[in-house]
Parts: structure tokens; C-alpha cells; sequence
């Protein structure tokens, strides 16, 4: 999935976060007025713990984050995914 183009706003709250997000999962995180990517740490049924990028650069922060602000993320990144990356090669 490409980074989402809506403000976190939009979307429903209406769906248990446990059954969507587990440990080690990508996703997009809102922060500062933009999506950024992130990995799920762990969940409950109303928050997510991640790590995330929360700028261009190599540098990562941890927060939680409630539905509105998360969204699964497909794409690879450089930073966060290095586990995907070297078994690739």
C-alpha cells in the first residue's frame, strides 16, 4: 500500500485494533502532519505502540498511536525493514 493521502481524520474507529495489528507488522504512522513508516512493537484493543521515522533520516522514535493515526503499509523501507532486506539477499 502507498503511503495513504487522506488525513487520519477520515477513517473509521469502529474495528478492534488486536484483530488488525501484531508485533512486527509495517504500517503507517501520522505524526507531524504527515504519514510515515513504522513497525507495530505491540497493540491493544484501543492503542499501538510503534517504532517510526518520524523524519527522513535514519533516526527512529516510539509512540502510541490510536486507529485513526496507523494504517497497514506494503512498501519496504530502507530503515525500518532490515530484516526483510538481508534475508533477501
Amino acid at each position: 500500500m502507498p503511503v495513504p493521502t487522506m488525513e487520519p481524520d477520515v477513517y473509521p474507529t469502529t474495528e478492534a485494533l488486536t484483530a488488525e495489528y501484531s508485533s512486527g507488522q509495517r504500517v503507517w504512522v501520522y505524526r507531524s502532519g504527515s504519514w510515515r513508516p513504522g513497525i507495530v512493537l505491540c497493540s491493544s484493543a484501543k492503542a499501538v505502540t510503534v517504532r517510526y521515522r518520524p523524519a527522513e533520516g535514519p533516526g527512529t522514535g516510539v509512540d502510541t498511536v490510536t486507529q485513526t493515526s496507523i494504517q497497514l503499509r506494503a512498501d519496504v523501507d530502507e530503515c525500518l525493514d532490515v530484516e526483510e532486506r538481508a534475508g533477501a539477499r
